[in-house]
């Protein structure tokens, strides 16, 4: 895609900052899975930095996102203190979740991101959802839903678009297109391809963007919010994008040659957009360098809190598990007082 203006300059600059700590951090993630200081899953982000910076900077603070399984620089890029990321995925008491929801449930209610989630297309009807609360409500928030290529597959996808639109609900879903599902190439997962056209046989119509371009993504995402915080519609957006590392650090990534990842890195939304603010003027290459420098310290840091931080105690294992006492106001599902119908009874 053609160049489009770049935004103020300190704008700019905060875009390829945040893109360069989300970068950092996700090697130094990778290198702590390594060690086993991380358990279960860890599913890196390196290559779609300007999906998720271009993204979530069209979004208001009040704004809410929703992700999948791959959201360790969402919750970096919507201000998550990384200290606190990386203490998730240790599975410590300082984390996000306090330890309990890892790499692939990071949660944080304070800067309205609600949660990447395991189950393949199990956020799109919850962002439905929220869509929903938005106009009981009665405000002008919006929802980005974000999901995978493979997602787009489910059969939550096509129920959650046709409730979207038929309730006119302010929400972005955005399908992150990196080619592949899991390990299954986009042409062998999807009959059609072009995955911006998959929600306009619902009434959801769809954009596409340069997933490796911040700016773009930036320019398509604010137009899409815009609809559907003003229009109070539903849009669908494209982004096209790469994944440099696996599907998850369990992958052996057999599926792509070596060939084709490099063509992809050539592409580096990193390295071409922090190239194009030096031409422009906009940093010297001596800035970006300590915008660097400053990222890998960031993720350094991170990385010592983590490790600082205690393991839950074995007495919390039951902890916020099941809610008892009088915290539930509502009736049990069975009430058996025998037969008759009761209204309004206190059945506790």
């Amino acid at each position: 895609m053609a160049d489009h203006p770049l935004p103020e300059p300190e704008v700019a600059r905060e875009w390829l900052e945040t893109m360069l700590r989300i970068r950092r951090f996700e090697e130094r993630a990778g290198e702590q899975y390594a060690r086993a200081k991380i358990g279960g899953f860890l599913h890196l982000a390196i290559g779609e930095e300007a999906t998720i910076v271009g993204s979530t900077r069209a979004l208001r603070a009040s704004d809410y996102l929703i992700g999948t399984y791959r959201t360790h620089g969402h919750t970096l890029a919507r201000g998550s203190e990384p200290g606190r990321v990386m203490a998730e995925l240790f599975g410590r008491v300082d984390g996000l979740c306090r330890g309990r929801g890892g790499s692939m449930h990071m949660f944080d209610l304070e800067r309205r991101f609600l949660g990447g989630y395991g189950i393949v297309g199990g956020n799109l009807p919850i962002a439905a959802g929220f869509a929903l609360a938005h106009d009981y409500l009665r405000t002008e928030d919006v929802t980005l839903c974000q999901f995978g290529d493979g997602a787009s597959n489910q059969g939550t996808f096509g129920e959650t678009m046709n409730l979207a639109a038929l309730w006119n609900l302010p929400v972005v879903f955005m399908v992150t297109n990196n080619r592949f599902g899991m390990g299954t190439a986009l042409e062998r997962h999807s009959a059609q391809t072009d995955l911006q056209r998959k929600g306009e046989g619902y009434g959801v119509p769809g954009m596409e963007c340069d997933g490796m371009d911040v700016v773009d993504t930036f320019r398509v995402t604010t137009e899409a919010v815009r609809i559907a915080r003003e229009e109070r519609r539903p849009v669908l957006v494209e982004a096209l994008t790469y994944r440099f590392r696996g599907h998850s650090m369990a992958d052996p990534e057999e599926y792509r040659t070596k060939e084709e990842v490099e063509e992809y890195r050539r592409r580096d939304p990193i390295v071409t957009f922090g190239d194009r603010l030096v031409a422009e003027g906009v940093v010297s290459a001596e800035e970006r360098a300590a915008m660097d420098a400053e990222a890998t310290r960031i993720a350094d840091e991170a990385v010592a809190f983590a490790d600082a931080s205690p393991a839950p105690e074995p007495t919390s294992l039951y902890d916020d598990v099941y809610v008892l006492g009088g915290e539930v106001q509502g009736w049990y599902s069975v009430d058996e007082r025998g037969a008759g119908v009761r209204r309004g009874e206190d059945i506790g």
